[in-house]
């Protein structure tokens, strides 16, 4: 899927929508996001060496993740619950394609536990396991 197909999916727009392309590998979802070098989180993080906030990092992992639900997204919006195993490995830097491996690890109900690694150049940056809660928007 292309960026205006993921937004058939995810509530986020820009510039908050950090996924550029996806798609499903068995139950697991693969998914890139380009870093331009231009978006608002390098500004000012930081001057003369700019490196994607980790927490950016984590978002990007959490789209991905957040994707394997699939359909069940229409009419929901998918809320962080936990950050657990959070390690960062490499630094992420204008020019550089993050790329998403996220995999079910255990689904119950509306919660959804997810394993993520995110990788540059074939290079793990960032890895962890994602919880997040999917709300319905009717509660909102």
């Amino acid at each position: 899927m292309n960026r205006e197909e993921i937004k058939e999916f995810l509530p986020h727009r820009e510039p908050m929508l950090l996924i550029d392309t996806t798609e499903r590998d068995g139950d697991s979802i693969r998914s890139t996001y380009h870093v331009r070098g231009d978006e608002f989180f390098l500004q000012g993080h930081f001057p003369d060496f700019p490196v994607v906030p980790g927490v950016i990092v984590c978002e990007i992992m959490a789209q991905s993740c957040a994707l394997i639900v699939g359909d069940k997204l229409k009419g929901h919006t998918p809320f962080y619950a936990g950050l657990d195993k959070v390690r960062f490995k490499q630094m992420v830097r204008p020019g550089d394609t993050v790329e998403v491996l996220a995999t079910p690890l255990n689904i119950r109900g509306a919660v959804y536990v997810i394993g993520a690694e995110a990788r540059v150049d074939g290079r793990i940056v960032c890895k962890g396991e994602l919880t997040f809660y999917l709300m319905d928007n009717k509660d909102r």
